[in-house]
């Protein structure tokens, strides 16, 4: 089977994931069957699909049409063989159950045609299982969503021991159609990648509780304020459903053996039924109290916490490694998808220091004696290598710094192109992106073989859809802080905007917040037809903190930077070209070639003359008389430059003349 053979998808369970999946095939344009055991589960099921829908299309993010469209793709069932008959794809989102699995697929095989392939949405239990309960076992495989399935990309696809290579690639075609990415975990092992990493972190935070080595209030401000990841560890039970993970854990322990041991911490809220925010209590208190209120004091961080956590988390990814499940890469791309870090668990580790956590672990296993530090083999392997990347400690390659947060590339003569890359992110600004775009400004400014500077997002999602505010939340709320936090980025942006170079910002999907003021300092921004703009701040009680307050009204004028800032609306790419903000508006198809070209020809331009002319429109905005006299100066200075006699002579000859800055 090809994708362009998969036309009907079946999903069995109306639930949260079911639904969820089912929106997402029904929006790709799949005709989709829904089905579950009663008429009102699958009713409600229905129903938040048309919710969901609904909302995507109030808050822009699909048309009408569109919306209307992929709710009449999904036909709501009960009858297991109507809803099967004509599937060519199965994907099974039932309750996390191995029983109640075993029970769908007894009865999905008997109905199912032949070619059908089946996928499993289970987060945990063995595919290699699941798939001998059917007589097609090599067209059987997982295809774990995330939740909600129709804003998480991450699709993790998992071989069973039986599963073919063809079943693998189409399951891993689909989910790219469906518009998710697809990470293959190559072997069936207990909690696959995310899982893998995620539950056994939060089972050691409860065991450093448990064992009084630290308290919730140490662990959480650690994990989420030293470490850097989005939430605390007790915050993250909480959120996802601390019995959720529990009997993930107990999976594992049955599996995998006692290193797994499930912490009585755990185990005593899941029998109390404190299950986290569903339950109204969990490690915190989301009904008489404020909830996970997390500390930023930097006397709760603790550095015992933050290395046995890193030395856990470092073991597992030896494991998943070592097992040929999943290469660093493939690992680190997982968990920043699924799990939304900043850094992935094997780019942490590294830049912590492998051996370092190999030691750690090692002086914790002789202290406790418990399983769950008993390295894995593979660890030493990768703490004598220096890491799981190579040359990952020297931070350098050939002379050019490892960005994480964006890439420096250059596409075409004369022109260099920043992307920001965090695409499982939406591209939102965090400090780190800030410090590296403020380093790949010097490289280009001091490179002179540069003519124009093209500003692109990773992805076709967003241009960047504004601030991380977690990443900005972690550096504290205290207000001298936040001044220093806005001139960082005031200045990075205006080292941007005073670049002597032309600037090019090409737009494709979100350009909100952060990520508008970013676009403001560019000379020149071309837009997809499909892209969006706002300053949503309002809606979040800020302001603007990066320029936008004095950029915005410089291009589109005082009254409609107003408009913009005040109604915190979004204003698709036609209404800011109308507003003189956006410069071109070009269709997907076309955007990457209109953006290089762009770039291209404003690079051919004469450098001697772009800089002036910057300096003069730039300086005269504040002091009219200023400009002009910038502009003096500069018309004297070029007068007789080698450009202008390339300029004349190219003129005279109806050729296109080639400047070189001279």
């Amino acid at each position: 089977m090809e994708l362009e053979d998969i036309n009907t998808i079946a999903v069995l369970g109306a639930g949260n994931m079911g639904h969820g999946i089912a929106e997402v095939a029904a929006i790709a344009g799949y005709d989709v069957r829904m089905r579950d055991i009663k008429d009102e589960f699958v009713q409600n099921g229905y129903e938040q699909l048309e919710w969901s829908l609904g909302k995507l299309a109030e808050n822009d993010q699909l048309t009408e049409e569109a919306a209307d469209a992929a709710l009449e793709r999904v036909t709501p069932l009960v009858d297991m063989e109507e809803a099967v008959a004509d599937a060519d794809v199965v994907i099974e989102a039932v309750p996390e159950q191995m029983e109640i699995k075993t029970d769908v697929y007894t009865d999905l095989e008997g109905v199912a045609p032949d070619r059908a392939i089946f996928a499993t949405n289970t987060s945990s239990l063995s595919i290699t299982d699941l798939s001998e309960v059917t007589e097609r076992p090599e067209r059987f495989c997982g295809m774990h969503f995330f939740n909600p399935p129709i804003r998480m990309d991450l699709v993790e696809v998992i071989s069973g021991a039986h599963t073919a290579d063809e079943t693998l690639d189409v399951v891993e075609d689909l989910a790219e159609d469906l518009g998710k990415t697809p990470v293959r975990v190559r072997k069936d092992v207990p909690g696959f990648i995310v899982n893998r990493i995620l539950v056994p972190l939060m089972n050691e935070a409860a065991w450093l509780v448990e064992d009084d080595v630290a308290t919730i209030e140490e662990v959480d401000a650690t994990t989420k304020f030293d470490i850097g990841l989005p939430m605390g560890s007790f915050e993250l039970a909480d959120y996802v459903g601390i019995d959720v993970g529990y009997h993930v854990l107990e999976y594992m322990h049955e599996v995998a053996g006692e290193r797994y041991e499930p912490c009585p911490l755990l185990e005593s809220k899941v029998e109390s039924e404190a299950f986290g925010q569903k339950s109204g209590k969990g490690f915190y208190d989301y009904e008489d109290g404020d909830g996970a209120d997390i500390s930023m004091d930097e006397e709760l961080f603790s550095e015992t916490v933050k290395e046995r956590l890193l030395a856990v988390v470092a073991n597992e990814v030896a494991y998943l490694v070592g097992a040929d499940v999943a290469s660093p890469d493939e690992i680190d791309t997982a968990v920043k998808l699924g799990g939304r870090w900043p850094n992935g668990p094997a780019k942490f580790a590294d830049e912590y220091g492998v051996e370092t956590l190999a030691d750690a672990l090692e002086d914790a296993y002789e202290e406790t004696d418990h399983p769950r530090y008993e390295p894995f083999d593979y660890l030493a392997t990768v703490a004598e290598e220096g890491g799981f990347y190579d040359d990952v400690s020297a931070g350098e390659t050939d002379g050019t710094p490892d960005f994480e947060a964006i890439e420096l590339t250059y596409p075409r003569d004369g022109v260099a192109q920043i992307e920001l890359d965090r695409p499982q992110q939406m591209n939102s600004i965090s400090i780190a992106l800030v410090e590296e775009l403020d380093t790949a400004l010097d490289l280009v400014d001091d490179d002179d073989s540069v003519r124009a500077l093209l500003l692109t997002g990773a992805g076709s999602k967003a241009f960047s859809a504004g601030a991380d505010f977690m990443s900005i939340a972690g550096s504290g709320t205290d207000p001298y802080e936040a001044i220093e936090l806005s001139k960082d980025g005031q200045e990075t942006f205006g080292r941007l905007e005073e670049l002597e170079l032309p600037v090019v910002a090409a737009i494709d999907g979100y350009c909100l917040g952060g990520g508008m003021e970013l676009a403001t300092c560019a000379d020149i921004r071309i837009a997809t037809s499909r892209s969006e703009f706002g300053q949503p701040e309002f809606n979040l009680g800020l302001l603007p903190g990066w320029g936008g307050t004095q950029r915005l009204q410089r291009i589109v004028g005082m009254g409609r930077a107003k408009e913009i800032i005040f109604t915190a609306e979004r204003f698709p790419a036609e209404t800011m070209a109308e507003f003189g903000f956006v410069n071109e508006v070009v269709e997907p198809t076309e955007f990457e070639t209109a953006a290089h070209d762009y770039a291209e020809k404003l690079a051919g331009g004469p450098p001697l003359a772009m800089r002036y002319t910057k300096r003069a429109m730039h300086k005269g905005w504040d002091n009219h008389e200023a400009g002009l006299e910038i502009e003096s100066l500069g018309f004297g200075h070029v007068v007789n430059s080698e450009d202008v006699h390339e300029g004349i002579n190219a003129f005279f000859g109806d050729d296109e003349p080639e400047f070189e800055g001279r």
